[in-house]
């Protein structure tokens, strides 16, 4: 028994084309929130929680009707084509109110402001170190207090951006009526897309196919952090993003384009279905997993723990990811492209060997190890200031890197595991629903915190406490491990696995 990797590479390009969208929105949306519409953390964070409310409804609705449609083209792919282009029409359209509202607060002359400003604070912050390493306290005590001058300056920018907004709210109106748009278009399609990998793979092998699947979801990533590098996104405030969010979708394209060419989905799930029965490693009597039996009262509680247990890791998690070009850019004066690209590169070496770990000790201890790896790296964070060499950061999100991708490779196959006959896309809607309810609670609850504490204090320090309550819920679970028979370990070491 072997995974076929370039059939899982080709179907994993939707996952790509995902990934791709995803890394840019979360670098510039609520970049564009705080710095061109002026609003709080707090509101921020509102908005940026809207399209894991869509997709608490819309991930199992579309991930159920693709279980049951049949077209041509297969169950998955003609959601995966229709909800792409709709979401790159809409993306590109945002840009252009962005920039409208952008220009508003330019030719206030805000711009110019904060140039100002911010050259002052960064002269203070390398006073301020210079003062730390004399060991002058007295020197040190003054420069913190004009520092702190400095951020009420900063935070009367942002108010003043809000005032332009408010005056004209018509922009931002058309904003997020349009970002409805975008989000309403990609929720269609991500679970059919999640749920093809499932289609097309045997049950022993979906960890090893995950990992491939979020490999490329990772490349993806990537590449878009790259072209944030070459556009400058990151530390640069006042940024039309136009250009940059075209090359982004037509990576995306592109890769819609390698998916539509060269996945065949029909074919491919009849011929793992025919494996599967050759193998003998249906479950139960075809009578039996069609009508789809309920679940045990174990299977039940375990399916609820993991679910439990993604929510809690997706709160930690994307409290820090959905803000961190904000944190990297406002309070640590850090490049936050080259640092996450750090990361993913991480998660991109560890993905295959973390497959091939977990099919051999199980997918539970492989989680429980990456839980430890996250938050470790979370809680290393708290101790990094904007007086840190920025190199520091890169240990500790490499780390989280790879914890990441841990979890991540494990989690999505126990929940499909428990799947009963056909229903391997409303049980992935299962799972992304526990993850997007919790990235609804995460920037909201998140932004009100930094708004009251302040984002030093809170943004590292949020994300450790979820990950470390996640690893309690799952230390419990009991079921959704892959458990090959012995047959099956035969034919694995007689066939290896590439």
């Amino acid at each position: 028994m072997k995974l076929n990797y370039k059939r899982t590479i080709l179907v994993g390009f939707a996952f790509f084309l995902i990934s791709a969208f995803w890394q840019a929105y979360d670098a510039i949306i609520p970049l564009a929130l705080t710095n061109h519409f002026g609003l709080p953390q707090s509101i921020s964070g509102v908005v940026m929680s809207v399209d894991n409310i869509l997709a608490v409804f819309m991930l199992p609705i579309f991930g159920a009707i693709s279980d049951k449609v049949m077209t041509r083209l297969g169950k998955r792919t003609p959601f995966i084509l229709i909800g792409t282009l709709a979401a790159v029409t809409a993306f590109i359209s945002l840009t252009f109110i962005d920039a409208y509202q952008l220009s508003s607060v330019v030719e206030s002359g805000l711009g110019d402001q904060y140039q100002i400003i911010a050259a002052s604070l960064k002269q203070a912050n390398e006073a301020l170190k210079a003062a730390g390493k004399e060991g002058n306290a007295e020197l040190v005590a003054q420069i913190q207090a004009t520092i702190e001058t400095i951020n009420g300056q900063l935070d009367g920018i942002r108010e003043k951006t809000l005032e332009i907004t408010l005056n004209n709210i018509w922009p931002l109106v058309g904003f997020i009526a349009v970002l409805l748009v975008t989000l309403i278009s990609m929720a269609t399609f991500r679970s059919p897309a999640v749920a093809l990998m499932p289609d097309v793979t045997i049950k022993p092998l979906r960890s090893k196919g995950n990992a491939i699947i979020n490999l490329m979801g990772t490349a993806g990533g990537i590449i878009v952090l790259a072209l944030g590098m070459v556009f400058k996104t990151s530390g640069n405030k006042y940024m039309k993003y136009t250009g940059y969010v075209m090359a982004v979708c037509s990576i995306m394209i592109l890769g819609l384009i390698v998916f539509l060419t060269t996945v065949k989905e029909k074919k491919w799930a009849a011929e793992m279905e025919a494996e599967t029965k050759r193998l003998g490693l249906d479950e139960e009597p075809v009578a039996v997993t069609e009508g789809n039996r309920a679940l045990s009262k174990g299977e039940m509680k375990s399916l609820l723990l993991i679910l439990a247990s993604v929510a809690l890791w997706y709160i930690g998690y994307n409290s820090i990811t959905s803000k961190y070009s904000v944190y990297a850019t406002n309070v640590l004066f850090f490049d936050f492209n080259l640092t996450l690209i750090i990361a993913q590169a991480a998660a991109v070496v560890a993905y295959i060997p973390v497959g091939i770990i977990a099919s051999k000790i199980g997918r539970r201890k492989s989680i429980l190890a990456g839980i430890t790896m996250l938050a470790t790296a979370f809680f290393i964070g708290n101790f990094i200031s904007f007086d840190s060499p920025e190199l520091v950061m890169y240990p500790v999100f490499i780390l989280a890197g790879i914890g990441w991708a841990t979890i991540n490779v494990n989690s999505f196959p126990m929940v499909v595991e428990l799947a009963k006959g056909g229903e391997v896309g409303k049980y992935t809607g299962y799972y992304y629903t526990a993850s997007m309810a919790a990235q609804i609670v995460a920037p909201i609850i998140s932004g009100f915190l930094y708004d009251l504490f302040g984002m030093r204090l809170v943004f590292f320090a949020f994300g450790t406490l979820f990950v470390v309550l996640s690893f309690v819920t799952m230390f419990f679970v009991k079921h959704g491990d892959s458990r090959p028979d012995a047959k099956t370990v035969i034919l694995d070491a007689a066939g290896g696995d590439d």
